[in-house]
C-alpha cells in the first residue's frame, strides 16, 4: 500500500520472529507459548487468527497490544513498536471476557471510556449516540449493565472498542456466548467496519463466521504459525476444478470436457474445488 505522500505505508500489524517463553513455577524450566511467529495484517482487511486452546492466540494478541513483553522478536502497530504507549492511540480492543462496572448504564459506560480516550463535550455526546445506534442498544442506553444479557454486554464491549474511532480493532472471541441473531449482527458490524476502511484482527472459534468475514487467516498450533494466507487460496483443493454450466443436459455433463466448446451451452464459471475452513483447520492443527 502506498500513502498519499508516495511513501510505502506500514501494515496495520507486523509481527516478526515473535517468541514468548514463560517460567514454570518451582522449576528452572521455560514453556514456549509462541515460537518464532511472523505474520502481517494489512490495512483495511479482516484478519482471522485461529488455533485450538493453548495454541498461543491470546499471548500473541497481548503482545501485539503491548500487554505482554516478548522474549524475543517484535510486534509493530502502524510502524510503531507495540511497547510504545502511543502505538495504541488508534487501536480499539474487545477482550474475550470484558469486565464492566455493572452499576453504570450503557451511556455512562461509553462516557467513561470516551473520557479515558480524551473525548469530551458534544463530540463525546454525539459519539455515544452513534455507537449505541450502531450496536443496537439505543433503547437500552439508560439500563444498568447488571441487567444486560451476555449478548448485550458483548455489544457494549464492541461500542467501547470503537469509542476512539480506531484504525485497528482487535476482537478476541467477539461472539462468545452470543445467540445466533446477535452473532449475525456482530458479523455484519465487522463487515461494515471493513467497508469503512477499519482494519480488524479477529480471534474466534466460530470457523463458519470467520470464513464469512475474513480476507486472510493465520492458524497457530503449539505456538507456531502453521498456515497463513487468503482464504480462497488456503481452501482450494489441489488438482480439482469445478465447471458450472448453464442449460446443460445430463449427456453434456458426462461429455463436457470434450464437447463444451462445440455444444450449445455456456461455461458460466470455472474454479478450483474448495474444502471448508473447519476441515482445513483440523487438518492443519493435526499436523
Amino acid at each position: 500500500m502506498v500513502s498519499r505522500s508516495g511513501m510505502t505505508a506500514e501494515p496495520a500489524v507486523a509481527v516478526r520472529g515473535l517468541t514468548k517463553r514463560f517460567p514454570v513455577p518451582f522449576t528452572r524450566r521455560l514453556i514456549s507459548a509462541v515460537e518464532d511467529v511472523d505474520l502481517t495484517v494489512n490495512r483495511g482487511e479482516v484478519y482471522g487468527l485461529l488455533g485450538p486452546n493453548g495454541s498461543g492466540k491470546s499471548t500473541t494478541l497481548k503482545i501485539i497490544l503491548g500487554l505482554v513483553w516478548p522474549t524475543s522478536g517484535s510486534a509493530k502497530i502502524f510502524g510503531r513498536d507495540s511497547g510504545e504507549v502511543h502505538s495504541r492511540d488508534s487501536v480499539g480492543f474487545l477482550p474475550e471476557n470484558p469486565y464492566f462496572y455493572k452499576f453504570l448504564t450503557g451511556t455512562e459506560t461509553l462516557r467513561f471510556f470516551g473520557k479515558l480516550c480524551g473525548l469530551h463535550g458534544e463530540q463525546l455526546h454525539q459519539r455515544i449516540i452513534d455507537l449505541l445506534d450502531l450496536v443496537g442498544l439505543t433503547n437500552a442506553r439508560e439500563q444498568r449493565l447488571a441487567t444486560y444479557s451476555k449478548g448485550m454486554l458483548q455489544r457494549i464491549g464492541l461500542a467501547q472498542a470503537l469509542i476512539n474511532d480506531p484504525q485497528l480493532v482487535v476482537l478476541d472471541e467477539p461472539t462468545a456466548g452470543v445467540d445466533p441473531a446477535g452473532s449475525r449482527d456482530i458479523r455484519d458490524l465487522i463487515v461494515d467496519l471493513r467497508k469503512r476502511g477499519v482494519t480488524v484482527l479477529l480471534s474466534s472459534h466460530l470457523l463458519g463466521q470467520v470464513q464469512e468475514v475474513c480476507d486472510r487467516v493465520g492458524i497457530l498450533a503449539n505456538g507456531k504459525l502453521v498456515r497463513e494466507g487468503k482464504l480462497e487460496e488456503l481452501l482450494a483443493i489441489e488438482n480439482q476444478t469445478e465447471l458450472v454450466l448453464e442449460n446443460a443436459s445430463e449427456d453434456l455433463v458426462k461429455r463436457v470436457q470434450e464437447l463444451a466448446r462445440d455444444a450449445n451451452a455456456r461455461l458460466v464459471a470455472q474454479r478450483r474445488s474448495t474444502t471448508t475452513l473447519e476441515r482445513f483447520f483440523l487438518d492443519a492443527t493435526d499436523e
